[in-house]
């Protein structure tokens, strides 16, 4: 039987708005994708997500990408308010979920800089039963350590949970682990998947 459902983030609750916070900051094309090779599309991104470095060391390793936009990089990351943007969906789909007995995690690589700027675009982490963020545990995804930390700090059995996630191999590391895993490609489509593993395992 179902009992959990552990829901990744970004891209599934929230948009990654990284390509429009940068033009909303009046950069031209092609800075703006300079900004992006230097930062979300570099592994230094891994890093902020995993919350080792301080935030010095991650801007010295975004500049060292590219020293030629030093001045945009340090400007566009001292707020990054917009960044993401949480989808309509998400709070009623917490909700929704929890309204049928099951119990709602978050499992999610994100950055303590993102959480703290973007606090708004986050409240339905106040509605879930509990949650695992890569900054805080200095641990990312696929790492099978996170998920089974998630598992251990809460209690929970991995073959009465799925978890969702866009990313197929953050799915499959759960899996591993005996957690049914479900590979998000919008809302609709993971309810239903939902529903038809807790019909298979009643």
């Amino acid at each position: 039987m179902i009992k959990n459902i552990i829901l990744d983030i970004g891209d599934v609750l929230v948009k990654s708005n990284y390509h429009d916070f940068f033009i909303q900051k009046g950069y031209d094309e092609e800075t703006v994708a300079r900004l992006e090779k230097a930062t979300f599309l570099s592994p230094v991104w891994k890093e902020l997500d995993r919350g080792v470095w301080d935030f010095s060391q991650i801007m010295n390793g975004f500049v060292k990408n590219d020293p030629g936009i030093e001045k945009p990089l340090r400007s566009v990351f001292n707020d990054m308010g917009g960044f993401i943007t949480a989808y309509p969906y998400a709070v009623d789909w917490v909700c929704k979920l929890k309204e049928s007995r099951l119990k709602i995690f978050c499992l999610s690589n994100i950055s303590g800089k993102i959480c703290d700027d973007c606090a708004d675009e986050l409240e339905f982490l106040k509605l879930v039963d509990g949650k695992i963020l890569s900054y805080e545990e200095r641990l990312i995804k696929p790492d099978h350590r996170i998920f089974r930390l998630i598992l251990e700090r809460y209690g929970l059995s991995a073959d009465e949970c799925i978890f969702i996630d866009d990313i197929d191999r953050n799915v499959i590391a759960a899996e591993t682990l005996g957690i049914h895993g479900i590979v998000f490609r919008n809302q609709q489509q993971a309810a239903s998947e939902i529903e038809e593993i807790r019909r298979a395992l009643k």
